[in-house]
């Protein structure tokens, strides 16, 4: 195995347990470990593959294969998606076993409270990493506030708050 994909296979691999929460909670090391310690690509990049996979069917993660294309074709496709969705599915059926086991226990309530805000934190600072790197200009910040703001107080579908972003950039960006 090539040393580039043996590093995707670690890094996702070690992102796959570390993703409490959802994966969108591992946002922010994702991005540090392919932009700011490997260098594979640019923050705009990954920025640019977080709304490709956020705009097409399918899981929230699609970012991860698309990161191992990018990095290394279909090699990296294939280890980068084996190491993210195998390791962290292993651990939960284990989880989900115990989660079952001590269903009655009162310490299994106050887990799951404490767990919120954490869940919360990792998500908003994914959303903060992927908005900061984009949000480089007057418009695209206004853009971004007026998606996050559209996402957060209306019931509209997401891609509709997308497109009118990209309208928005098309007529009126540089």
């Amino acid at each position: 195995m090539s040393p580039t994909l043996l590093a995707l296979a670690l890094i996702f691999t070690q992102l796959s347990l570390l993703a409490f929460g959802g994966g969108n909670s591992v946002l922010p090391e994702m991005q540090r470990q392919v932009v700011t310690v490997h260098g594979w690509m640019s923050a705009a990049d990954f920025a640019a593959l977080f709304a490709l996979a956020q705009a097409a069917p399918g899981p929230n993660l699609m970012i991860v294969p698309l990161i191992g294309w990018h990095v290394a074709g279909w090699p990296g496709l294939l280890v980068t998606s084996l190491a993210k969705f195998v390791p962290s599915s292993l651990l939960t059926l284990g989880v989900l076993h115990l989660w079952q086991r001590f269903a009655d226990r009162p310490w299994r309530r106050h887990l799951q409270a404490g767990l919120v805000p954490v869940t919360v934190g990792l998500v908003a600072a994914s959303a903060w990493l992927v908005g900061s790197s984009v949000a480089t200009a007057p418009l695209w910040i206004l853009i971004l506030a007026a998606g996050a703001l559209g996402s957060l107080f209306t019931r509209w579908h997401p891609l509709w708050l997308l497109a009118g972003g990209a309208l928005v950039g098309v007529l009126f960006g540089p």
